[in-house]
């Protein structure tokens, strides 16, 4: 895999560069100092990996990124931001994954490697440039990552904490109180308040509607129904969690809940349609589990959304997230699983009380 670091050694330091370098077998790491030289390697040269600074001596870092997107959509691009909550919005859209500066080393290796593990999964070239050509290709779920790091890295995060992030955000905070009121999560008390939220309906759920409030508020193609899509999510992320043991629940939940996102993609194909003849467009499910490897989601995840549709191509021989998800979303779609798969992983047994709660859980939804 071909690394480009692009910049000094103020952002990347030389034992930094050189780390990287080290730890890939197949790893070719180079870097150039400003922009204009980055443009000649990238034009001259296939990279897999850009990163990019927050400032560059030649052009602002928002015009290198729109460069190597026009000249090498393929390449996955990562940009270094100032260690403040949100990206600046000249560069969102343009980069696919952001790093706080100074930059971890431990951070910057996981992020590589995961992009490694991506490419290996999701090998297909004409995905990766198609998906690379998007002029606005979604940007990770500021909020939901924030939410994250704050519940990771700080065990006494508090209801009001978790409420202050969220109403930080207007328009996300209004449509989680919309979903929070909601026949399928109020019970008939009405939610006022986003403490009251988190606190009625926990902090996993509460974070769960972010989620779902960021990513089904994408521009989306003609044809897609974005509420209909939301609802069935939501319906299909409850269910996925009862199914697994608590320490996978939240995978499972938080796979089923975007395992239709690739929808929300220009140029791919509903793969619940039939194929039509000569349509070579990528399949959602591949694209979605493509563009979550870009935002730099857990591995699990991005398997459960690629394979849930066809669950037996899956690395993973036991039911876990991808089984979880494969029955949660064809539950909540009103399609039927995949039953020999189900007998194999010895769960088939299930399926008539797994069908029972998902029908409480769709009647709740459309009350």
């Amino acid at each position: 895999m071909r690394i480009l670091f692009v910049g000094d050694d103020v952002v990347f330091p030389a034992d930094l560069v050189e780390l990287v370098g080290d730890m890939g077998e197949d790893w070719d790491v180079r870097r150039c100092g400003d922009g204009g030289s980055a443009m000649a390697l990238v034009a001259d040269t296939e990279v897999d990996v850009v990163l990019v600074p927050p400032t560059l001596p030649d052009m602002p870092a928002a015009t290198l990124l729109g460069q190597i997107r026009t000249l090498r959509p393929s390449t996955s691009r990562m940009a270094v931001i100032e260690n403040s909550a949100t990206p600046p919005a000249r560069i969102i859209g343009l980069a696919h994954r952001f790093l706080p500066a100074p930059v971890a080393p431990e951070l910057l290796l996981e992020s590589v490697g995961s992009l490694e593990e991506l490419r290996d999964l999701v090998d297909n070239p004409q995905l990766r440039e198609g998906i690379g050509r998007v002029e606005q290709l979604p940007s990770p779920p500021q909020l939901y990552l924030r939410l994250m790091h704050a519940l990771e890295n700080d065990e006494d995060t508090s209801a009001a904490d978790i409420a202050g992030l969220v109403a930080a955000d207007p328009a996300i905070a209004a449509k989680v109180l919309q979903l929070c009121n909601s026949a399928f999560f109020s019970s008939g008390r009405t939610v006022t308040d986003l403490r009251a939220a988190v606190t009625r309906l926990g902090i996993a759920t509460l974070r769960d509607l972010v989620l779902a409030s960021e990513v089904f508020a994408l521009p989306a193609p003609a044809g897609v129904d974005r509420n209909a899509l939301q609802q069935r999510a939501l319906v299909a992320s409850r269910l996925a969690k009862r199914m697994l043991p608590e320490s996978s629940a939240e995978l499972g939940a938080t796979a089923a809940l975007l395992a239709d996102i690739g929808l929300l993609l220009p140029g791919v194909r509903d793969e619940r349609e039939p194929v039509a003849e000569g349509d070579t467009r990528p399949g959602h499910t591949e694209a979605g589990a493509y563009l979550l490897g870009l935002w730099g989601l857990p591995m699990p995840i991005i398997e459960a959304v690629a394979f849930h549709r066809r669950p037996s191509r899956s690395a993973s021989r036991s039911f876990w997230v991808t089984g979880a998800t494969h029955v949660a979303m064809a539950l909540a779609s009103g399609e039927e699983p995949d039953l020999e798969y189900l007998q194999r992983c010895n769960v088939l047994s299930r399926l008539d009380d797994w069908r029972a709660q998902a029908e409480l859980m769709l009647d709740s939804a459309t009350a």
